[in-house]
Protein backbone atom coordinates (compact mmCIF):
# COMPACT_ATOMS: atom_id res chain seq x y z
CA UNK A 1 0.00 0.00 0.00
CA UNK A 2 2.69 2.49 1.03
CA UNK A 3 5.34 1.21 -1.38
CA UNK A 4 3.86 0.79 -4.86
CA UNK A 5 0.47 2.22 -3.92
CA UNK A 6 -1.24 -0.78 -5.51
CA UNK A 7 -2.84 -3.09 -2.97
CA UNK A 8 -5.21 -6.02 -2.57
CA UNK A 9 -8.33 -4.87 -0.72
CA UNK A 10 -9.84 -8.30 0.01
CA UNK A 11 -7.13 -10.38 1.75
CA UNK A 12 -9.41 -12.87 3.56
CA UNK A 13 -8.03 -16.39 4.28
CA UNK A 14 -9.54 -17.81 1.09
CA UNK A 15 -7.39 -15.40 -0.94
CA UNK A 16 -4.13 -16.28 0.81
CA UNK A 17 -2.05 -19.43 0.37
CA UNK A 18 1.25 -20.60 1.81
CA UNK A 19 3.64 -21.80 -0.88
CA UNK A 20 5.78 -24.94 -0.38
CA UNK A 21 8.88 -22.79 0.22
CA UNK A 22 7.18 -20.82 3.01
CA UNK A 23 6.19 -17.67 1.12
CA UNK A 24 2.78 -16.01 1.18
CA UNK A 25 0.93 -15.93 -2.15
CA UNK A 26 -2.07 -13.65 -2.72
CA UNK A 27 -4.93 -14.81 -4.95
CA UNK A 28 -7.96 -13.24 -6.66
CA UNK A 29 -7.20 -9.63 -7.56
CA UNK A 30 -10.84 -8.76 -8.09
CA UNK A 31 -10.86 -5.97 -5.51
CA UNK A 32 -7.81 -3.74 -5.70
CA UNK A 33 -7.06 -0.02 -5.66
CA UNK A 34 -4.15 2.31 -6.28
CA UNK A 35 -3.02 5.23 -4.13
CA UNK A 36 -1.40 8.42 -5.38
CA UNK A 37 1.97 9.56 -4.03
CA UNK A 38 0.15 12.35 -2.16
CA UNK A 39 -2.00 9.78 -0.38
CA UNK A 40 0.95 7.51 0.45
CA UNK A 41 3.10 10.33 1.79
CA UNK A 42 0.13 11.89 3.55
CA UNK A 43 -0.52 8.72 5.55
CA UNK A 44 3.11 8.46 6.66
CA UNK A 45 3.09 12.14 7.64
CA UNK A 46 -0.13 11.59 9.61
CA UNK A 47 1.47 8.70 11.51
CA UNK A 48 4.45 10.92 12.40
CA UNK A 49 2.06 13.60 13.69
CA UNK A 50 0.03 10.99 15.56
CA UNK A 51 3.14 9.72 17.39
CA UNK A 52 3.61 13.25 18.77
CA UNK A 53 -0.15 13.81 19.32
CA UNK A 54 0.07 16.92 17.13
CA UNK A 55 -3.67 17.13 16.44
CA UNK A 56 -3.67 20.50 14.62
CA UNK A 57 -1.30 18.98 12.05
CA UNK A 58 -3.37 15.78 11.86
CA UNK A 59 -6.44 17.82 10.96
CA UNK A 60 -4.44 19.42 8.12
CA UNK A 61 -3.33 15.93 7.07
CA UNK A 62 -6.98 14.91 6.85
CA UNK A 63 -7.61 17.77 4.44
CA UNK A 64 -4.73 16.56 2.24
CA UNK A 65 -6.07 12.99 2.46
CA UNK A 66 -9.56 14.10 1.38
CA UNK A 67 -11.33 13.37 4.69
CA UNK A 68 -12.20 17.05 5.07
CA UNK A 69 -13.13 19.26 2.09
CA UNK A 70 -10.88 22.21 1.25
CA UNK A 71 -11.97 25.50 2.77
CA UNK A 72 -13.85 24.00 5.75
CA UNK A 73 -13.39 25.71 9.13
CA UNK A 74 -11.19 23.25 11.02
CA UNK A 75 -11.66 24.70 14.52
CA UNK A 76 -14.92 22.85 15.39
CA UNK A 77 -13.50 19.54 14.10
CA UNK A 78 -10.17 19.75 15.96
CA UNK A 79 -11.45 19.01 19.51
CA UNK A 80 -13.62 16.15 18.23
CA UNK A 81 -10.71 14.51 16.43
CA UNK A 82 -8.43 15.16 19.42
CA UNK A 83 -10.88 13.27 21.66
CA UNK A 84 -11.09 10.34 19.22
CA UNK A 85 -7.29 10.05 18.98
CA UNK A 86 -6.76 10.52 22.72
CA UNK A 87 -9.05 7.52 23.29
CA UNK A 88 -7.25 5.53 20.58
CA UNK A 89 -3.82 6.30 22.06
CA UNK A 90 -4.76 5.39 25.65
CA UNK A 91 -3.72 1.76 25.27
CA UNK A 92 -0.01 2.40 24.80
CA UNK A 93 0.51 5.08 22.16
CA UNK A 94 0.28 5.14 18.40
CA UNK A 95 1.81 1.71 17.94
CA UNK A 96 -0.98 -0.02 19.86
CA UNK A 97 -3.95 1.65 18.17
CA UNK A 98 -6.85 -0.68 17.37
CA UNK A 99 -7.38 0.24 13.74
CA UNK A 100 -10.93 -1.10 13.55
CA UNK A 101 -12.08 0.84 16.61
CA UNK A 102 -10.43 4.01 15.32
CA UNK A 103 -12.10 3.64 11.91
CA UNK A 104 -15.48 3.15 13.61
CA UNK A 105 -15.01 6.29 15.74
CA UNK A 106 -13.98 8.33 12.69
CA UNK A 107 -17.08 7.12 10.84
CA UNK A 108 -19.27 8.49 13.64
CA UNK A 109 -17.89 11.99 13.07
CA UNK A 110 -19.33 11.99 9.54
CA UNK A 111 -22.87 12.35 10.95
CA UNK A 112 -22.24 15.68 12.68
CA UNK A 113 -19.33 17.35 10.89
CA UNK A 114 -18.11 17.97 7.32
CA UNK A 115 -15.98 14.85 7.59
CA UNK A 116 -16.09 11.93 5.17
CA UNK A 117 -14.40 8.58 4.60
CA UNK A 118 -12.91 8.74 1.08
CA UNK A 119 -13.47 5.64 -1.12
CA UNK A 120 -9.79 4.62 -1.17
CA UNK A 121 -9.68 4.69 2.63
CA UNK A 122 -12.84 2.59 2.90
CA UNK A 123 -10.93 -0.12 1.03
CA UNK A 124 -7.91 0.35 3.32
CA UNK A 125 -10.20 -0.10 6.35
CA UNK A 126 -11.58 -3.28 4.81
CA UNK A 127 -8.14 -4.73 3.96
CA UNK A 128 -6.46 -3.86 7.25
CA UNK A 129 -9.52 -4.95 9.25
CA UNK A 130 -9.45 -8.40 7.62
CA UNK A 131 -5.69 -8.81 8.08
CA UNK A 132 -5.87 -7.61 11.68
CA UNK A 133 -8.65 -10.12 12.37
CA UNK A 134 -6.54 -12.99 10.99
CA UNK A 135 -3.51 -11.89 13.01
CA UNK A 136 -5.46 -11.55 16.28
CA UNK A 137 -6.42 -15.21 16.05
CA UNK A 138 -2.75 -16.15 16.29
CA UNK A 139 -1.66 -13.29 18.56
CA UNK A 140 -4.23 -11.50 20.79
CA UNK A 141 -1.73 -8.67 21.37
CA UNK A 142 -1.25 -7.94 17.66
CA UNK A 143 -1.29 -4.23 16.75
CA UNK A 144 -1.25 -3.32 13.05
CA UNK A 145 0.54 0.03 13.46
CA UNK A 146 3.21 -1.57 15.64
CA UNK A 147 3.78 -4.25 13.00
CA UNK A 148 3.94 -1.63 10.24
CA UNK A 149 6.26 0.73 12.13
CA UNK A 150 9.57 -0.96 11.07
CA UNK A 151 8.57 -0.51 7.43
CA UNK A 152 7.55 3.11 8.07
CA UNK A 153 10.89 3.77 9.82
CA UNK A 154 12.74 2.31 6.84
CA UNK A 155 10.78 4.52 4.44
CA UNK A 156 11.45 7.61 6.54
CA UNK A 157 15.18 6.85 6.69
CA UNK A 158 15.75 5.89 3.06
CA UNK A 159 13.11 7.63 0.92
CA UNK A 160 14.48 10.74 -0.82
CA UNK A 161 11.10 12.47 -1.09
CA UNK A 162 11.32 15.99 0.44
CA UNK A 163 8.01 15.34 2.22
CA UNK A 164 9.27 12.18 3.91
CA UNK A 165 12.57 13.80 4.80
CA UNK A 166 10.62 16.56 6.51
CA UNK A 167 8.50 13.90 8.24
CA UNK A 168 11.69 12.15 9.45
CA UNK A 169 13.01 15.35 10.99
CA UNK A 170 9.63 15.94 12.63
CA UNK A 171 9.57 12.37 14.00
CA UNK A 172 12.91 12.94 15.78
CA UNK A 173 12.45 16.58 16.81
CA UNK A 174 8.67 16.85 17.23
CA UNK A 175 6.74 20.09 17.27
CA UNK A 176 9.05 21.59 19.93
CA UNK A 177 12.05 21.30 17.60
CA UNK A 178 14.14 19.70 20.36
CA UNK A 179 16.18 16.58 19.60
CA UNK A 180 14.65 13.51 21.28
CA UNK A 181 17.24 10.77 21.86
CA UNK A 182 14.56 8.25 22.84
CA UNK A 183 12.67 8.87 19.59
CA UNK A 184 15.92 8.56 17.63
CA UNK A 185 16.61 5.19 19.25
CA UNK A 186 13.00 4.10 18.67
CA UNK A 187 13.23 4.85 14.93
CA UNK A 188 16.61 3.15 14.57
CA UNK A 189 15.43 0.04 16.46
CA UNK A 190 12.40 -0.17 14.19
CA UNK A 191 14.71 0.15 11.18
CA UNK A 192 16.81 -2.75 12.49
CA UNK A 193 13.64 -4.80 12.94
CA UNK A 194 12.84 -4.13 9.29
CA UNK A 195 16.30 -5.37 8.23
CA UNK A 196 15.82 -8.52 10.32
CA UNK A 197 12.38 -9.14 8.81
CA UNK A 198 13.71 -8.56 5.29
CA UNK A 199 16.50 -11.07 5.85
CA UNK A 200 14.17 -13.70 7.31
CA UNK A 201 11.82 -13.28 4.35
CA UNK A 202 14.61 -13.53 1.81
CA UNK A 203 13.83 -10.01 0.61
CA UNK A 204 16.96 -8.11 1.62
CA UNK A 205 18.03 -7.71 -2.02
CA UNK A 206 14.75 -5.93 -2.77
CA UNK A 207 15.69 -3.17 -0.36
CA UNK A 208 19.03 -1.93 -1.65
CA UNK A 209 21.33 -4.70 -0.34
CA UNK A 210 20.87 -3.52 3.22
CA UNK A 211 21.75 -6.97 4.59
CA UNK A 212 25.42 -5.96 4.94
CA UNK A 213 24.76 -2.76 6.91
CA UNK A 214 26.16 -4.23 10.12
CA UNK A 215 29.57 -5.00 8.60
CA UNK A 216 31.96 -2.08 8.05
CA UNK A 217 35.18 -2.66 6.11
CA UNK A 218 38.40 -1.27 7.56
CA UNK A 219 40.62 0.79 5.27
CA UNK A 220 44.39 0.56 5.26
CA UNK A 221 47.00 3.20 6.08
CA UNK A 222 45.01 5.06 8.71
CA UNK A 223 47.13 6.98 11.22
CA UNK A 224 45.56 7.45 14.62
CA UNK A 225 45.62 10.66 16.64
CA UNK A 226 48.18 10.51 19.46
CA UNK A 227 45.57 11.01 22.17
CA UNK A 228 44.09 7.59 21.35
CA UNK A 229 45.50 4.37 22.86
CA UNK A 230 48.04 2.72 20.57
CA UNK A 231 46.95 -0.80 19.69
CA UNK A 232 47.52 -3.01 16.69
CA UNK A 233 44.61 -2.78 14.31
CA UNK A 234 42.91 -5.90 13.06
CA UNK A 235 42.16 -6.07 9.35
CA UNK A 236 38.89 -7.82 10.10
CA UNK A 237 35.67 -5.87 9.37
CA UNK A 238 34.18 -3.97 12.29
CA UNK A 239 30.99 -5.76 13.35
CA UNK A 240 28.38 -3.19 14.29
CA UNK A 241 24.65 -3.12 14.66
CA UNK A 242 22.70 -2.24 11.53
CA UNK A 243 21.71 1.20 12.86
CA UNK A 244 25.33 2.36 13.11
CA UNK A 245 26.13 0.76 9.76
CA UNK A 246 23.29 2.74 8.21
CA UNK A 247 24.43 6.05 9.73
CA UNK A 248 27.96 5.52 8.39
CA UNK A 249 26.81 4.43 4.93
CA UNK A 250 25.94 6.41 1.80
CA UNK A 251 22.28 5.68 2.51
CA UNK A 252 22.58 7.50 5.84
CA UNK A 253 23.80 10.78 4.30
CA UNK A 254 20.66 12.80 4.86
CA UNK A 255 19.99 11.54 8.39
CA UNK A 256 23.64 12.08 9.33
CA UNK A 257 23.61 15.59 7.86
CA UNK A 258 20.70 16.84 9.92
CA UNK A 259 22.18 15.22 13.04
CA UNK A 260 25.37 17.28 12.59
CA UNK A 261 24.09 20.04 14.88
CA UNK A 262 23.48 17.50 17.64
CA UNK A 263 26.96 16.02 17.08
CA UNK A 264 28.46 19.52 17.32
CA UNK A 265 26.56 20.24 20.55
CA UNK A 266 27.75 16.93 21.95
CA UNK A 267 31.43 17.57 21.08
CA UNK A 268 31.22 21.08 22.56
CA UNK A 269 29.64 19.83 25.79
CA UNK A 270 32.02 16.86 26.04
CA UNK A 271 35.07 19.10 25.59
CA UNK A 272 33.96 21.45 28.36
CA UNK A 273 33.07 18.52 30.63
CA UNK A 274 36.61 17.16 30.12
CA UNK A 275 38.10 20.60 30.97
CA UNK A 276 36.02 20.79 34.16
CA UNK A 277 37.20 17.28 35.13
CA UNK A 278 40.86 18.16 34.42
CA UNK A 279 40.58 21.30 36.56
CA UNK A 280 39.05 19.20 39.33
CA UNK A 281 41.96 16.70 39.15
CA UNK A 282 44.39 19.62 39.41
CA UNK A 283 42.60 20.78 42.53
CA UNK A 284 40.87 23.75 40.88
CA UNK A 285 37.31 22.93 41.83
CA UNK A 286 36.08 26.53 41.80
CA UNK A 287 38.05 28.90 39.61
CA UNK A 288 35.38 31.61 39.58
CA UNK A 289 36.97 33.65 42.42
CA UNK A 290 40.30 33.64 40.57
CA UNK A 291 38.69 34.89 37.35
CA UNK A 292 36.72 37.48 39.30
CA UNK A 293 40.02 39.15 40.33
CA UNK A 294 40.67 39.99 36.69
CA UNK A 295 39.02 43.37 36.04
CA UNK A 296 36.23 43.68 33.51
CA UNK A 297 37.33 45.77 30.54
CA UNK A 298 34.31 47.43 28.93
CA UNK A 299 31.87 44.69 27.90
CA UNK A 300 34.57 41.96 28.21
CA UNK A 301 33.99 39.58 31.15
CA UNK A 302 37.01 37.26 31.78
CA UNK A 303 34.87 34.94 33.91
CA UNK A 304 33.05 33.99 30.70
CA UNK A 305 36.18 32.09 29.61
CA UNK A 306 35.76 29.68 32.53
CA UNK A 307 34.56 26.27 31.25
CA UNK A 308 31.20 25.36 32.73
CA UNK A 309 28.42 22.83 32.24
CA UNK A 310 24.86 24.13 31.91
CA UNK A 311 21.59 22.24 32.36
CA UNK A 312 21.27 22.14 28.57
CA UNK A 313 24.76 20.61 28.38
CA UNK A 314 23.73 17.92 30.88
CA UNK A 315 20.77 17.01 28.67
CA UNK A 316 23.04 16.93 25.59
CA UNK A 317 25.62 14.76 27.39
CA UNK A 318 22.86 12.41 28.54
CA UNK A 319 21.63 12.18 24.93
CA UNK A 320 25.17 11.45 23.70
CA UNK A 321 25.57 8.69 26.27
CA UNK A 322 22.21 7.11 25.39
CA UNK A 323 22.91 7.19 21.65
CA UNK A 324 26.46 5.82 21.96
CA UNK A 325 25.28 3.03 24.26
CA UNK A 326 22.56 2.15 21.76
CA UNK A 327 24.75 2.31 18.65
CA UNK A 328 27.59 0.26 20.18
CA UNK A 329 25.43 -2.34 21.96
CA UNK A 330 25.95 -5.89 20.73
CA UNK A 331 28.85 -4.91 18.46
CA UNK A 332 32.60 -5.56 18.41
CA UNK A 333 33.15 -1.96 19.55
CA UNK A 334 34.31 -2.03 23.15
CA UNK A 335 32.31 -0.61 26.04
CA UNK A 336 32.92 -0.57 29.76
CA UNK A 337 30.08 -1.98 31.80
CA UNK A 338 30.69 0.12 34.91
CA UNK A 339 31.14 3.53 33.28
CA UNK A 340 29.18 3.19 30.07
CA UNK A 341 30.73 3.80 26.67
CA UNK A 342 34.46 4.37 26.32
CA UNK A 343 34.26 7.25 23.84
CA UNK A 344 37.97 7.21 22.91
CA UNK A 345 37.85 3.49 22.23
CA UNK A 346 34.74 3.88 20.08
CA UNK A 347 36.52 6.54 17.99
CA UNK A 348 39.59 4.31 17.64
CA UNK A 349 37.48 1.37 16.47
CA UNK A 350 35.58 3.44 13.94
CA UNK A 351 38.42 5.51 12.45
CA UNK A 352 39.44 2.78 9.98
CA UNK A 353 36.00 2.86 8.36
CA UNK A 354 35.49 6.63 8.36
CA UNK A 355 37.92 8.19 5.82
CA UNK A 356 35.37 8.58 3.03
CA UNK A 357 32.77 10.00 5.40
CA UNK A 358 35.30 12.28 7.09
CA UNK A 359 36.22 13.89 3.78
CA UNK A 360 32.58 14.86 3.25
CA UNK A 361 31.43 15.57 6.79
CA UNK A 362 34.52 16.80 8.70
CA UNK A 363 34.82 20.26 7.06
CA UNK A 364 31.15 21.00 7.78
CA UNK A 365 31.48 19.58 11.30
CA UNK A 366 34.53 21.76 12.07
CA UNK A 367 32.80 24.82 10.61
CA UNK A 368 29.68 24.34 12.73
CA UNK A 369 31.69 23.54 15.87
CA UNK A 370 33.85 26.64 15.42
CA UNK A 371 30.75 28.81 14.93
CA UNK A 372 29.09 27.37 18.04
CA UNK A 373 32.17 27.79 20.26
CA UNK A 374 32.76 31.35 18.98
CA UNK A 375 29.11 32.31 19.51
CA UNK A 376 29.18 30.90 23.04
CA UNK A 377 32.40 32.74 23.92
CA UNK A 378 31.02 36.03 22.60
CA UNK A 379 27.78 35.50 24.53
CA UNK A 380 29.50 34.59 27.80
CA UNK A 381 32.28 37.19 27.73
CA UNK A 382 30.64 40.20 26.11
CA UNK A 383 26.86 39.98 26.70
Amino acid sequence: MLDTGFFHADPHPGNLIRTPDGKLAILDFGLVTKLTDDQKYGMIEAIAHLIHRDYPEIVKDFVKLDFIPEGVNLEPILPVLAKVFDQALEGGGAKNINFQDLASDLAQITFDYPFRIPPYFALIIRAIGVLEGIALVGNPDFAIVDEAYPYIAQRLLTDESPRLRKALRYTIYGKSGVFDAERFIDVMQAFENFITAAKSGGGENLNGDMAELGLLQRQADISFPRFLPSESQSKQPVQTRAALGFLLSEKGNFFREFLLDEIVKGIDALSREQLVQIMSVLGVRNAAPVFSLVPTVGPFKPAGLLPSITEEDKVILNNVQKILEFLTAGSSISTTSSQGVNVARVIQELLPVLPGISARVLPELISRLSSRVLARLIRDTFL
